[in-house]
């Protein structure tokens, strides 16, 4: 269970602790933040809520820490780490069971999430160690003008304290993917979880403690956004910010400083079906793609836009593969459940009414039991309906008849997202002439959008995020190059 064995020591009473200099405490606020379980809406858990003070504590130590971290010896930070994923697997049943209870993740979903997790973590140590491990040696007289007299070293050089602001949807696994990079790279890392899925990443967290990294290195902060977001954000100890989630990412970029920042703001992901398309394979794919884990993925398929002259055939296809979906609690492993909270489900719901206001074709009949809302397909939804460009983050999907593939590209770059888009068709060279024209971070030629594997570049462009992620993009961002040059008398010349 949660809080108990290993873990006993990260709960005080009935109230999670928060992590700082290797210890955990309980915030001199006398004051804790409920976590309410999506399926029951009741209180399942509770965190600290941290003070600006103790913010600052946070601070100051990971500024100390990170000075002797850099001078670790790489092999000697990947071999915590390796120890760190191993942890984590070996106790992924208490984490996958608060995910399950804080963000009705299915159960069978919560365990891979955390493996996943673990297999991040050992991959990015590996990576670090090659990747950091090399520099670059230049030669002056490779540019017109010079003689041999300048030998250039350059080398990748750690840039301090890294905060990592993880979302709500894949807590742990966006944690680590944060939490790896930056320590491999020599960095110290303050962590602020999201309030649904905190006590997955204090329990991930105390996994990295037993593996015995430095006190000081790694925090973890719980609490409110709205006393100690902004406070973290524009700290200035802070030296880079890794941000997932949605649009306050814009208002941190916005009051961030001259930092490097790596956020991953959501999307609208268009699904392009063309009339050649194995419509077997695409309904599929909008069932993977569109309703997995109720749809409250980043790279859920969001809109799906396909020729007219096929689309009742598939919509056909996804209404009887739609019919078979499971909707339940999560412990049941069922493959709709409740999305995260109230306010949520109160969302979708108002799309769903604009839709049907407007004239929407609903291929189920609509229906909501407090947070858990049912698998629903709409068709022969128009371009002035909200739920045409909005991000529903739930297990509604649109369908948008087209009479051509210009007017799916032309759709799909009028959004304001540009996250990940994906395109069906048996023609390789119309997929990559479409692929090109699509204004988003990945296209997936034949698949649902996906993040993964976890060492594949993901990014976004426009107001889907700004840098980009994959074990090597983060280690990169999360270093900036050192370079020592030695200056010759003379021009030397190998064998000359």
């Amino acid at each position: 269970m949660a809080g108990t064995g290993i873990f006993t020591e990260i709960l005080d009473g009935e109230v999670y602790k928060y992590y700082s200099d290797g210890e955990w405490r309980t915030s001199s606020s006398g004051k804790s933040v409920a976590i309410v379980n999506p399926a029951t809406r009741k209180t399942q858990y509770k965190v600290q809520a941290c003070t600006q003070e103790e913010v600052n504590k946070v601070m100051e130590m990971a500024k100390s820490a990170q000075k002797s971290w850099a001078k670790t010896p790489l092999w000697k930070r990947a071999e915590l780490l390796h120890k760190a994923a191993a942890i984590l697997k070996d106790n992924k049943a208490p984490i996958a069971e608060s995910l399950v209870k804080e963000i009705a993740k299915p159960a069978k979903d919560s365990v891979t999430e955390v493996v996943r997790s673990g297999d991040l973590i050992s991959y990015c140590a590996e990576e670090g160690v090659r990747i950091l491990g090399e520099g670059k040696f230049l030669l002056s007289d490779s540019f017109p003008g010079n003689e041999r007299t300048k030998y250039c070293l350059t080398s990748k050089i750690p840039l301090g304290v890294v905060l990592a602001i993880p979302p709500f949807n894949y807590p742990v696994n966006l944690a680590v993917s944060k939490i790896a990079p930056a320590l491999i790279a020599g960095n110290s890392l303050v962590l602020k979880p999201p309030t649904q899925g905190a006590v997955s990443c204090l329990h991930m967290v105390h996994c990295f403690h037993l593996a015995g990294f430095p006190k000081g290195l790694i925090s973890c902060i719980t609490g409110k956004g709205s006393e100690i977001g902004d406070f973290l954000t524009m700290h200035p100890a802070v030296n880079c910010i890794s941000f997932t989630g949605g649009d306050t990412g814009i208002s941190i970029s916005k009051k961030a400083g001259m930092i490097p920042l790596q956020m991953e703001l959501g999307g609208k992901d268009a699904c392009i079906v063309l009339e050649d398309a194995d419509l077997d394979l695409v309904a599929s794919n909008i069932i993977k793609g569109g309703f997995s884990y109720s749809g409250q993925r980043c790279t859920a398929v969001k809109v799906v836009l396909v020729m007219e002259s096929v689309a009742d055939e598939l919509v056909e296809k996804v209404k009887a593969k739609v019919a078979k979906l499971t909707v339940g609690p999560p412990e049941e492993n069922c493959d709709i459940t409740a999305v995260v909270s109230e306010s949520s489900a109160n969302f979708i719901e108002g799309l769903v009414m604009d839709a049907k206001e407007k004239g929407a074709t609903f291929c189920q009949e609509y229906k909501r039991e407090g947070n858990l809302i049912w698998p629903l397909l709409l068709d022969n939804v128009r371009p002035d309906m909200r739920i045409a460009w909005e991000e529903p983050f739930g297990p509604v999907l649109p369908v948008l008849r087209i009479s051509s593939v210009e007017e799916g590209i032309n759709h799909c770059n009028a959004s304001n997202f540009g996250l990940q888009g994906c395109v069906f068709t048996k023609d390789i060279n119309k997929a990559m002439l479409i692929s090109d024209a699509m204004e988003t971070g990945t296209v997936q030629i034949n698949s649902a959008p996906a993040r993964g594997p976890d060492h594949f570049p993901f990014q976004g462009l426009k107001d889907s995020g700004i840098g980009s992620q994959g074990v090597t993009n983060s280690i990169n961002l999360m270093t900036k190059v050192k370079t020592t040059v030695i200056n010759l008398p003379t021009p030397s010349y190998s064998m000359g």
